[in-house]
């Protein structure tokens, strides 16, 4: 009850970044009930093609965490714990309330999914998707009902997950494995081809490689950014891009994974071989990868700037320029950029070389 209370009493920007979460949800729901009617209807192949519906359901889930990071009922505050909101309790109530948001989501992409298969009748559009959601065929009920409780429990167990009390790991420690992961990936797509289940598992080992590798890629991008004779606003982007890193490194690593895999996309297309894993609903599936991934990149930037908050009022205070930190805000996310092009380009080069036929 505590966490609706605070859910339905909080402020317009946090109720819109939770409709956000749920469109997410329902638009991740939709294609994990189009994958299921498919595979009713051609049993053959219909692995593939859940593995592939898999990837939104990742980017949902990455994306409802930094939402969850961003409430400010997980932000910790003196005298919380008295009113019985301490650490736990802080946790708990986002884990709810992400699990709400989820699941209204889900519930939404249910009842889309049914109106246009003509199941529910009375509203526009009523049956317009019939062929393309093989209305002729029953849509097992359990199954159904097992893949739209996915992303919930999914963003719940990561939301208490990561907003547990721990210690962050230090970039320096992670970016091996990312490199490791990465290449392994790349691999797996070298080997596999355009064929099975092995070109979908390649591009998840390639795409968590790349959410380790990020904070130390954003840690290196500081450390670069501060070198030789740096003067206040390169030491002040520097000294920020290291500290953030573990916040904005994971969702930066995505967002070139996605980045990555829209140029393949796109030079499969020249060389004539584009991959439509899910039919037509290939593209709003990309598009939803993508919205989502930009989303959990500004939502941790958001994230970012709270916890700088009191470091930008203290510098102010003691009577900074505020060019000075809008020239450090802009080395930040040039550096970023800098860094984060090349490397998508290089991954969508190797990649698009081992799918080529």
């Amino acid at each position: 009850m505590l966490a609706l209370r605070l859910a339905r009493g909080s402020r317009p920007l946090v109720q819109l970044r939770r409709l956000l979460v749920a469109a997410a949800s329902a638009g991740t729901g939709f294609l994990l009930l189009y994958v299921l009617a498919g595979a009713v209807a051609r049993p053959a192949g219909s692995f593939p093609r859940l593995l592939w519906a898999l990837v939104p359901l990742a980017v949902t889930v990455q994306f409802a965490v930094a939402v969850a990071r961003t409430d400010p009922a997980t932000r910790p505050r003196e005298g919380m714990d008295g009113a019985g909101l301490g650490p736990v309790r802080a946790t708990l109530v986002a884990t709810v309330s992400t699990a709400v948001s989820c699941a209204l989501g889900s519930a939404l992409a249910l009842a889309l999914f049914l109106h246009l298969r003509g199941n529910l009748s009375g509203l526009p559009f009523d049956g317009a998707g019939a062929g393309l959601l093989h209305a002729g065929l029953p849509l097992p009920v359990a199954a159904a009902l097992t893949l739209l409780v996915l992303t919930p429990l999914a963003a719940a167990a990561a939301t208490a997950l990561c907003l547990r009390p721990h210690r962050p790991t230090a970039p320096q420690t992670v970016l091996p494995w990312g490199i490791t992961v990465t290449a392994c990936g790349l691999a797996v797509q070298a080997y596999a081809g355009r064929g099975g289940a092995g070109m979908p598992a390649g591009w998840t080992l390639t795409a968590i490689g790349l959410a380790l590798a990020g904070p130390g890629l954003a840690y290196a991008c500081g450390t670069l950014v501060q070198a030789v004779r740096p003067g206040a606003p390169r030491l002040l982007a520097g000294r920020t891009l290291q500290e953030e890193a573990h916040r904005v490194g994971p969702a930066l690593g995505v967002l070139c994974a996605v980045a990555a895999g829209a140029l393949t996309a796109l030079a499969l297309r020249d060389r004539g071989g584009l991959l439509v894993p899910l039919g037509p609903l290939t593209g709003p599936a990309a598009a939803l990868v993508a919205l989502c991934a930009a989303a959990t990149l500004l939502t941790s930037a958001v994230e970012a700037g709270q916890s700088r908050a009191p470091g930008r009022e203290a510098l102010l205070d003691l009577g900074a320029p505020a060019k000075v930190l809008r020239t450090a805000a802009s080395l930040r996310a040039t550096a970023l950029v800098a860094v984060c092009l090349p490397l998508s380009w290089g991954v969508a080069q190797l990649t698009s070389m081992a799918l080529t036929p």
